[in-house]
């Protein structure tokens, strides 16, 4: 079952993960091919400040998938909505101070990030303060597409998640060309382009928020500072990244300046620009697997964590290996489509491509890794590796390999620093492991005493009624191994048996997908059990159910009654698209 949500949440965050680089890729293209070098290079100049927005955006969901991953996992509905509210607010408050910020301060800002000073001669300040002013007011727009995203994931609304980030893409495409071939805006017009955009996706994507029938509800008075807190701590490893990353462009940005001028700057911004659309493959992984990974974590699921390990780092293989493959390829007519008429900028490009390639595979193990680790806790470690993979090791490279090879050198030290600090984390976990180790196991790095032992965990996966009976019997043999009474054991052999059958009899034949269910029987050293019963058949929730039908016949939904009078608690959740019940005896 994890192999298929993983499949069926990659396709959605991969695109959701285009919702900013489609917006830029687009608005490269159209600048690079119609409003020429200088406007290319203002263009450049201007990407980091919207990585900075980005990186709030970034650290706020982060954010939100770490703790409604425990949340959602531990089935507290009003946490869940407390964090949505929060996140929402949140979201508003920091664009509106950016986008005041922006506009008072447009013109030292310019000159900060290299644009020079407002000289009449001076285009590429001009064109640069275009653009961000352009931008700056689809900021909140911006934001919130961002935060939409987990929990558009979360309720399984992926097609939702899809549709808005095609809208947006034509949207750009349509007011680009507007923009170009019929009002003349020049970067300005750019700017504005991208935030209509965004407002586009965010109509199509947010619309879910506002229908009766949305799990997540608006409730400010259960935002406290103690939670906002919580969002900012638990994103900080993202900001990290995401600051990093503008350090990253700024750095480079002066290194090219001094080796190559502007035409090299113009060069690293369509590198960037198709880049960040190569990175969304590998970062559409790391993003499932942040997910994920707090989900499993919250629920300590030590199997899981270890077969999400083993899904993460294959597919950020195969899909990452196809996209280099593409990019070395395709490097000379991708580059044309953003450049022409300045060949030096258009060689530069070239071959600052295809390095730059080389560079995909092991950043997306950094990436995913990276994420991982976020999401179980390992947060110290998720710092460190964002700030040795995005700016340290690869500015460092790229300074000193500059020195001998100019613009080479430059874009040399994105495979030299991503490859380093791979070796780093097999380094950390080798000597962690005290040998040489390439498992699952050693790379998801839990605590040696994380969640229980496989001695007390019995987990099946099953697919028809003769296996939900196995599946029973089993599960009250495992209870007389650790030393329960036989009565205890026909309790939770009943338990399991009579929802895992309703579930096939119900569930099972309400499409024709193919469906599962997923057991887990826990027993602690209190001799309390825990069972948790998860599958992807349509949303169930059988706490619900009975308090709808709590006055019907009492013979009828004997089953259901029975189970619920016979637990301690029981919890349900509807989250990734599967149904979670947690009964506790």
């Amino acid at each position: 079952m994890l192999r298929k949500i993983f499949k069926q949440m990659l396709v959605a965050q991969i695109l959701s993960a285009m919702t900013v680089m489609i917006c830029m890729l687009v608005d490269s293209l159209m600048i690079g091919r119609f409003l020429g070098v200088d406007s290319m290079t203002a263009y450049g100049l201007a990407s980091p400040v919207l990585l900075i927005f980005a990186a709030f955006g970034s650290m706020l969901t982060a954010g939100i998938q770490v703790i409604c991953g425990k949340t959602m996992g531990s089935g507290d509905r009003e946490a869940t909505n407390a964090v949505y509210s929060a996140s929402v607010m949140i979201a508003l408050v920091i664009s509106a101070v950016g986008v005041l910020l922006v506009l008072a301060f447009a013109t030292p800002i310019c000159g900060l990030l290299g644009a020079g000073k407002p000289t009449p001669d001076n285009e590429v300040f001009t064109l640069t303060r275009d653009y961000l002013r352009g931008f700056i007011v689809g900021a909140p727009a911006f934001i919130l597409a961002q935060i939409c995203v987990p929990f558009l994931q979360i309720s399984g609304n992926r097609s939702r998640l899809a549709i808005a980030v095609i809208a947006m893409t034509i949207a750009d495409i349509v007011f680009d060309a507007l923009n170009v071939f019929v009002f003349n805006g020049g970067t300005l017009g750019m700017g504005l382009a991208s935030s209509l955009s965004y407002v586009a996706a965010i109509a199509i994507g947010g619309s879910y928020f506002l229908k009766k029938d949305c799990m997540f509800k608006f409730r400010p008075r259960s935002v406290s500072r103690r939670l906002c807190g919580e969002l900012f701590r638990a994103g900080i490893p993202t900001v990290i990244n995401q600051l990093s990353l503008v350090l990253l462009v700024f750095a480079l940005n002066k290194i090219l300046l001094e080796v190559g001028q502007n035409a090299a700057v113009a060069a690293y911004s369509v590198i960037s620009t198709v880049g960040n659309l190569c990175y969304c493959f590998g970062s559409g992984v790391a993003s499932v697997a942040l997910l994920l990974s707090s989900i499993f974590y919250s629920d300590e699921d030590k199997t899981a964590l270890r077969e999400l390990m083993k899904t993460m780092c294959r597919y950020s293989a195969l899909l990452v290996l196809a996209v280099t493959a593409v990019v070395l390829l395709a490097a000379p007519y991708l580059i044309r489509l953003f450049l022409q008429g300045d060949p030096d900028a258009v060689a530069m490009a070239t071959e600052g491509l295809r390095l730059f390639s080389l560079s995909l595979l092991p950043c997306a193990f950094n990436t995913s890794l990276k994420n991982y680790y976020q999401g179980v806790n390992r947060t110290r470690f998720t710092e460190a590796i964002s700030v040795m993979q995005n700016f340290t090791f690869t500015a460092l490279f790229a300074f000193l390999l500059s020195r001998f090879w100019k613009t080479t050198g430059v874009w040399l030290g994105f495979v030299c620093g991503e490859t380093l600090t791979l070796l780093i984390i097999f380094a950390v976990v080798w000597i962690r492991e005290k040998r040489i180790v390439l498992s699952a196991d050693a790379f998801a790095l839990l605590p040696k005493d994380f969640g229980v032992s496989e001695r007390d965990c019995l987990e099946r996966s099953i697919v028809s009624m003769e296996e939900a009976t196995i599946a029973s019997q089993q599960a009250a043999a495992f209870c007389a191994e650790h030393g329960d009474t036989s009565k205890t054991g026909m309790q939770i052999a009943l338990c399991i048996e009579e929802m895992v059958s309703n579930i096939i009899l119900h569930g099972f034949t309400k499409d024709k997908r193919e469906h599962s269910v997923e057991l887990r029987l826990i027993c602690k050293e209190d001799k309390t059990h825990v069972i948790r019963i998860r599958d992807n058949c349509v949303n169930f929730d059988p706490l619900k159910y009975l308090e709808l039908h709590k006055t019907d016949d009492p013979i009828a939904h004997i089953g259901i009654r029975m189970v619920m009078k016979t637990v301690k608690s029981a919890t349900y959740v509807n989250s990734l698209g599967l149904n979670n019940l947690t009964l506790v005896l």
